[in-house]
């Protein structure tokens, strides 16, 4: 009978067509849930207008998805540690999906923002599990590059929003975008069929036929045989999964990850939602404030990019600091009043340094945890996130209603990566008692 020890497999293996095909279909189900975020950015300026909202109003409705979105977080990725990976990712599909596309027959206020609330338990779930279901997957010299170009999908999504509002809203309306976002319930056969399940989850239900056939896809040089007896690095469970993400060492780093999403994300929700409006107040057509919003998601694939490679070759901590830096000084100077080609350049590096600053976080943390609880660690920390997201359109409202100076508008945004920045460089990495950021010799404990 042979030993076979999954994770090193995994680690040691070479990117061929299956995780090509993980990394597409994992990207494909992020561009979607971009689309739907920042959808309501695009849309945002028409709805004031015809349901007469103020700005507060305004912001409190974009932020209606977020507080789906931190509940869906907090449930759905406990559930998959428990239930599959693969299941609760498909549930959370057909729940955006479908909810998104309802969202354009919304006729007033408060049918938009209860079906924009479900939409967003649905968002919020999916993202974190999808991060933990490709963190698992990917060779170790990997890790950071294949999130990262899965979590790009996040503002390839956002440039869609952005371009196809430019185009649809004058010829068909504002409920015309959502309908789009309807548009992956047709690809759910495709991700019910070739989306795998995590490997630890089907070792805990002791599948030893999918575990091979899966194994043998990773690393084509490993044949399957009925006498394997299967090996992977997932420490004993003890008590309550959530509770453990404070054991062993890992409180302060839980807390501090905690801090640092919730920052990052009120400055990505707070200028999705509000960056077009401000340009709007500052002089700019409609048209041309959208392409701002399209610009900040451009920069964000670049950036994103960028960073998944710096923090594989050197890192993460250091290339997250430096983004976090940079992010802040870029958000001080748009309000400077630059000439255009300058105000492009600095809006992609805003877009870049904070969209792509989550894009590696969510990385950095997938790989803190151990696999046993990496979901829960992802989606608990994105769901504490999420009440940033929730509070940075509804502060882009007040900055809004206020008519403040345009660079008061961007400094307001740029306190929070301040923040942001001192968070992430108290972090402990390599905690004495914690599981080391690459687990590589523990055995699953029956």
């Amino acid at each position: 009978m042979r030993s076979i020890n999954i994770t090193r497999i995994v680690d040691e293996s070479k990117f061929n067509r299956f995780h090509s095909l993980v990394v597409a279909l994992c990207a494909f189900i992020i561009i979607c849930d971009g689309f739907d975020l920042v959808i309501y950015g695009s849309v945002v300026s028409v709805l004031m207008e015809e349901w007469q909202l103020t700005a507060v109003q305004a912001g409190t409705l974009g932020s209606y998805a977020l507080i789906g979105m931190m509940f869906g977080a907090f449930i759905f990725a406990p559930l998959a540690d428990k239930i599959g990976r693969k299941n609760v990712i498909i549930l959370c599909v057909f729940l955006f999906s479908l909810f998104t596309g309802l969202i354009g027959l919304a006729k007033t206020p408060t049918e938009f923002g209860i079906y924009r609330f479900i939409s967003g338990l649905g968002l919020g779930g999916v993202l974190p599990i999808t991060v933990a279901l490709m963190t698992e997957y990917a060779p170790i010299h990997l890790k950071n590059r294949l999130v990262t170009i899965m979590m790009c999908g996040y503002s390839v999504g956002g440039i869609l929003a952005a371009a196809l509002g430019i185009f649809l809203i004058p010829k068909f309306g504002w409920e015309s975008v959502f309908f789009v976002g309807a548009l992956p319930l047709l690809a759910l056969p495709i991700i019910i069929k070739f989306l795998p399940e995590s490997l630890g989850f089907l070792l805990a239900r002791n599948k030893k036929k999918e575990i091979g056939q899966l194994l043998s896809k990773i690393d084509p040089s490993y044949t399957p045989d009925n006498n394997d007896h299967y090996e992977v690095v997932i420490p004993k469970k003890t008590g309550i999964v959530g509770a453990n993400l404070f054991k062993d060492g890992r409180a302060l780093s839980t807390l501090l990850f905690w801090v640092s999403f919730f920052m990052c994300l009120l400055m990505i929700y707070g200028l999705n939602t509000w960056l077009p409006k401000i340009m709007v107040q500052a002089g700019y057509a409609l048209g041309s404030s959208l392409m701002f919003l399209l610009v900040l998601n451009a920069g964000a694939i670049l950036g994103s990019l960028f960073g998944g490679w710096a923090a594989d070759r050197w890192n993460t901590k250091k290339v997250l600091i430096s983004y976090f830096i940079a992010g802040v000084i870029a958000l001080s100077l748009l309000g400077t009043h630059p000439n255009m080609f300058v105000l492009y350049t600095l809006v992609a590096i805003a877009g870049a340094t904070t969209i792509g600053t989550q894009i590696i976080l969510y990385s950095y943390v997938s790989q803190y945890y151990p696999i046993s609880m990496r979901s829960t660690g992802l989606g608990w920390a994105s769901g504490v996130g999420r009440v940033g997201g929730i509070v940075g359109p509804i502060m882009g409202g007040f900055l809004i209603s206020a008519q403040l100076p345009l660079h008061l508008n961007f400094m307001a945004f740029a306190i929070p990566g301040i923040i942001a920045t001192i968070a992430v460089a108290i972090v402990r990495e390599k905690d004495p008692l914690s599981v080391p950021m690459t687990e590589t010799s523990l055995k699953k404990v029956q």
